[in-house]
């Protein structure tokens, strides 16, 4: 997150999100809930859920959040055009579309709904949010993401006017948008939270109408926020006002802040959550096994990927021999099985095999200590250096959580014993911990990357500009950067797909970045709960949700 960054908005060790194959969603689990079924047997249940989302999110404006703790908010408050089921896009805002015959231009027209506080959702509003977020003075960091909107990349980079960009509202019941090129997945986009409408009455009145809870909230979700008790508790209860009222049971979702994974757990064995672990919260890597053990554990492959992220421009680092010594040097098979023990997959490569499937093996060998040292060897010559201790001091940061910190303990040990390199680790909360990632201020970083969407340009277009919203690294390639441009164009999908794997292998080359491992969803839930809806992508939603 950054997201989903973040991917992450943050994404946390033992819990993970994938995904099915570039074409289409796969549902890996439906033991979160059966959707549609026993319903009705709700009513005499008490329907309120306790959840907890670890920590205070980054921004609950749609146009600002780039993390899956401020999404795991979002999806249940908010509704775009689009919205997932079953791992597929369904209508939701939108009562109809037409696609024109070049397949660059959707005409959606508008269900009567209306915002928490009564106002009509209107077109202007999905004009005005996603517009907003373009403009280059919000500082969007998820601005890219609109980019497949004709003129939004040239309007978030000063280049265009805003009312060149291609949505427009014809009139309050119709949506004009055209793309720059074909896009298959743009349904999928618009169940993304970027291309949520915020009320566009109550933003230009008041700019700071999404920092509390109150009149100025509104939203036109399934739930609305009643209660933000900041870094400590968030209460949504149900929105009367929504359009599908009738299929939402639940009456009210309190979301606690408990950045202690133990603590999560105690709460839930105690019957003060109804859920612990991901995509929420996350479960302590040591009580996974036993988990598993009691047949209380569910796990659930997802789209995503845990990395450490190198800052090119901080020496050593600006080095790429360096970069690829410290990759190789790390042994993920260890990781996976005696760190995380979520049953994650260990990554040589960026994108999840759920959307490449040979990335099962990666580009190149785990723990590759013999290749770690030739690069070493390599960098140090070009640096100048003649020993491994005159190496500038070097920092791994990650933000606070102790799964993040036994791995960075780990791969701090792998460091010293293959390499003989010494590392600092550094922790900082999230909000504090994402700010210095996103301003450069880091050597290497932690973070995990969670699909927005179900294609592999989600993980690679990171990458693409060197000052993009959730680069961080500062790595910048224009070879890959034209292969990224010449795949959107690419309608052939065995061909586009080659272009993909082409810029891909640049990447691990280069390796702004160090992937660890594939991610997984690890969680338990009461046995009641049902309903639940978790994407391949890893979010989830509770429009269906309801205790039985």
């Amino acid at each position: 997150m950054k997201k989903r960054l973040s991917i992450l908005f943050s994404l946390m060790l033992v819990l993970s999100l994938f995904l099915s194959a570039c074409g289409g969603f796969e549902k890996k689990n439906e033991s979160a809930g059966d959707k549609g079924k026993d319903g009705d047997k709700a009513a005499n249940v008490p329907q309120e859920l306790h959840v907890n989302i670890k920590t205070e999110p980054f921004s609950l404006n749609p146009g600002l959040a780039n993390d899956s703790v401020s999404a795991n908010v979002l999806y249940q408050t908010f509704e775009g055009l689009t919205r997932i089921k079953d791992g597929k896009p369904e209508l939701a805002m939108a009562e109809s579309y037409k696609v024109s015959d070049d397949q660059k231009t959707y005409t959606f027209k508008l269900r009567d709904a209306k915002w928490t506080n009564g106002d009509p959702v209107t077109a202007k509003d999905f004009e005005y949010a996603w517009k907003w977020a373009l403009d280059p003075k919000n500082q969007s960091q998820y601005a890219y993401q609109l980019y497949y909107i004709k003129n939004a990349q040239a309007y978030n980079e000063g280049k265009a006017k805003a009312e060149d960009v291609g949505v427009k509202a014809i009139d309050d019941k119709t949506l004009q948008v055209t793309l720059e090129n074909p896009t298959p997945y743009f349904l999928e986009l618009t169940a993304f939270y970027t291309y949520f409408p915020v009320n566009s009455k109550i933003a230009q009145q008041n700019p700071k109408w999404y920092t509390n809870a109150g009149d100025q909230y509104t939203s036109n979700g399934p739930f609305k926020m009643v209660s933000w008790e900041h870094n400590n508790k968030i209460v949504l209860e149900k929105n009367e006002n929504y359009w599908d009222a009738k299929t939402v049971k639940l009456t009210k979702i309190e979301m606690v802040m408990v950045n202690d994974t133990n603590t999560e757990l105690s709460m839930f064995n105690n019957g003060e959550l109804d859920w612990a672990g991901m995509p929420t919260g996350q479960l302590p890597p040591d009580s996974l096994p036993k988990l598993k053990e009691e047949g209380k554990l569910h796990v659930q492959p997802i789209a995503g990927t845990y990395w450490y992220k190198f800052n090119t421009e901080k020496p050593p680092l600006n080095n790429v021999n360096i970069r690829k010594a410290l990759a190789y040097a790390i042994d993920r098979e260890a990781i996976v099985k005696n760190v995380s023990k979520g049953e994650q997959i260990p990554a040589m490569a960026a994108v999840p095999p759920t959307m490449f499937p040979e990335n099962k093996k990666g580009y190149f060998k785990d723990n590759d200590v013999k290749k770690a040292k030739e690069y070493l060897k390599k960098g140090l010559q070009e640096l100048g250096l003649k020993d491994v201790k005159d190496l500038p001091p070097i920092t791994l940061s990650y933000n606070t959580d102790d799964a993040h910190a036994k791995i960075a303990q780990a791969v701090q040990d792998m460091w010293k014993k293959n390499l003989g390199i010494e590392v600092k680790l550094e922790n900082a909360e999230w909000a504090v911990y994402i700010d210095k990632l996103h301003s450069g201020d880091y050597q290497i970083g932690r973070m995990g990357w969670l699909g927005d969407f179900n294609d592999p340009i989600n993980f690679l277009e990171l990458f693409r500009d060197k000052k993009g919203g959730n680069n961080d690294t500062n790595w910048e390639n224009p070879k890959y950067k034209q292969l990224l441009i010449d795949s959107q164009k690419q309608t052939d999908p065995e061909k586009r797909k080659e272009l993909l794997k082409e810029a891909e292998a640049i990447l691990m080359d280069e390796m702004p970045v160090a992937p660890i491992y594939f991610y997984t969803n690890t969680w338990v839930q009461k046995d009641n709960l049902k309903g639940v809806e978790m994407s391949g992508l890893g979010d989830v939603q509770f429009k269906w949700a309801y205790f039985k």
